[in-house]
């Protein structure tokens, strides 16, 4: 075990799904050609003054009610005060000392160990413009996406671990998907990171000195540059170096850290109250109402799967992943009668169905199948209607057509053979036809029971019940 132990606390941007900008009434869209998405107010002309977009405050109350956030009944939009050419205002409007949202925790599971890790704060902001730099020196600005609403989610320093601080993030990209606030594309920029890491000795509790890392863009890189940061202020003190509190810039391609700057404290941002916004205030009757509105969390339904259903914790992962998923999971679990079906519809949902949909690049809201009719199929092979074998055509047909497997096996005359007469005939047949393998069966070689299943199964077009095939044949052949 290491003598040192990691303090992170994650600073994640969430791009909120709103038509228009945080301030003004400019479209949001990404992949725009650039400066096409700007007005007044976005390029901090004289006289232009900012409107606040009620459905970024409705977007950000959900996340806070979800997140189990206490709502102020009123907050306050601040100037954040830095020169940059991405910014034209000189100031990006943000909250400070009165957000909208405080305390709160975002759940997840680490492997099988569940985790809660405590919020600090969540605010609203507008984003900056996005700077573009070429070679030669040259720089672009593209303000396209400045103003765009975002709830900035600020952690507590609570994470241990890179492998954890990325876990944290994709538990947050599965929550606001799930409110459908965002759609959390890292690629896009809608869920971005800035990791402030420090290191202490095993046991203290005091916090070190901590490097702020930017421009992590994707769920590897989180880890990525955490574990490096973590190893290089391990190094330096090992080596009898001093920690400064500075900002470092990510280099995905390099797998380094660069510094930009030592690290800002909230003073050199120069924070007041925006003169030209009024108190933002929300009432009870609008928090219960968005409150009413909320779905079951992955973490929830996680926890549901494993203690309800009995699945594994990588089954519950996978199945709570995804909204529609979990959805379209629960339904056929309901159709089915109950929490009997779970296991049999988890293993036919994640071998066959989520097979055939990632094969199509298809999302479950595409899937012919109904959950009633994927329930009445596990019920048809529970009650011996039709073998497993069967069953993996009747899904084939299902997949494909969307109908009911009681009209399929119908149509095609598929009903399992559960005669144990005729079945019997046929076993009395093969054995007859393969008295060399029936000796050897009779001789020792037991494992040869499975040469004589699969030749009744094709004697009977797989039709035949399985469990009674194998009843039949022991009792032919040890006769």
């Amino acid at each position: 075990m290491s003598a040192w132990e990691a303090v992170i606390g994650l600073e994640v941007h969430v791009q909120l799904g709103t038509a228009s900008k945080a301030f003004s009434g400019s479209a949001v869209e990404f992949g725009a050609e650039p400066n096409t998405l700007v007005d007044p107010t976005v390029l901090g002309l004289p006289g232009s003054l900012p409107v606040f977009n009620r459905q970024a405050c409705a977007l950000a109350v959900r996340l806070g009610l979800a997140l189990g956030c206490r709502i102020r009944s009123e907050s306050r939009f601040a100037r954040k005060h830095y020169f940059y050419p991405d910014l034209p205002k000189g100031y990006q409007i943000s909250q400070f000392d009165e957000p909208l949202c405080e305390g709160g925790a975002i759940e997840f599971f680490l492997g099988d160990e569940f985790r809660s890790v405590p919020l600090t704060r969540i605010h609203l902001e507008e984003d900056a413009g996005k700077n573009i730099h070429q070679a030669g020196g040259t720089s672009l600005v593209d303000l396209n996406r400045a103003g765009v609403p975002l709830c900035e989610v600020v952690s507590e320093p609570a994470l241990g671990s890179a492998e954890e601080a990325a876990e944290y993030m994709r538990a947050l990209q599965r929550v606001v998907r799930y409110l459908g606030i965002s759609d959390g594309d890292m690629e896009k920029g809608q869920l971005r990171c800035d990791a402030n890491v420090s290191i202490r000795p095993r046991g203290e509790t005091a916090l070190g000195t901590r490097a702020e890392l930017k421009n992590i863009n994707s769920f590897r890189f989180v880890q990525h540059a955490i574990e490096h940061e973590i190893a290089r202020q391990i190094r330096i003190r090992e080596s009898g170096g001093t920690l400064v509190q500075e900002t470092r810039l990510w280099d995905s391609d390099a797998g380094v850290s660069r510094s930009m700057r030592s690290k800002e404290e909230s003073e050199d941002y120069r924070y007041f109250p925006d003169p030209d916004l009024p108190v933002l205030a929300v009432d009870a009757a609008f928090l219960e109402q968005v409150r009413a509105e909320l779905p079951e969390l992955p973490s929830a339904r996680h926890r549901r799967y494993v203690g309800d259903f009995g699945l594994s914790a990588d089954d519950a992962r996978t199945l709570s992943a995804e909204r529609e998923l979990a959805e379209y999971f629960d339904a056929a679990v309901d159709a089915y009668g109950g929490a009997a079906g779970a296991k049999p519809l988890a293993n036919w949902i994640q071998s066959e169905l989520l097979r055939e949909l990632n094969r199509e690049s298809r999302s479950v809201a595409e899937c012919a199948i109904a959950p009633a009719h994927l329930a009445e199929l596990v019920r048809m092979i529970d009650d011996g209607t039709i073998s497993g074998k069967i069953a993996k055509r009747v899904f084939g047909d299902m997949y494909s057509s969307g109908d009911a497997p009681a009209v399929i096996v119908e149509r095609e005359g598929l009903t399992q053979i559960s005669d144990e007469g005729a079945i019997e005939a046929v076993v009395r047949h093969v054995v007859e036809a393969n008295p060399g393998q029936a000796a050897g069966y009779r001789g020792g070689k037991t494992k040869l029971i499975g040469f004589f299943v699969g030749q009744v199964m094709k004697e009977t077009g797989g039709q035949a019940n399985p469990k009674l095939v194998n009843e039949l044949l022991r009792r032919v052949l040890d006769s």
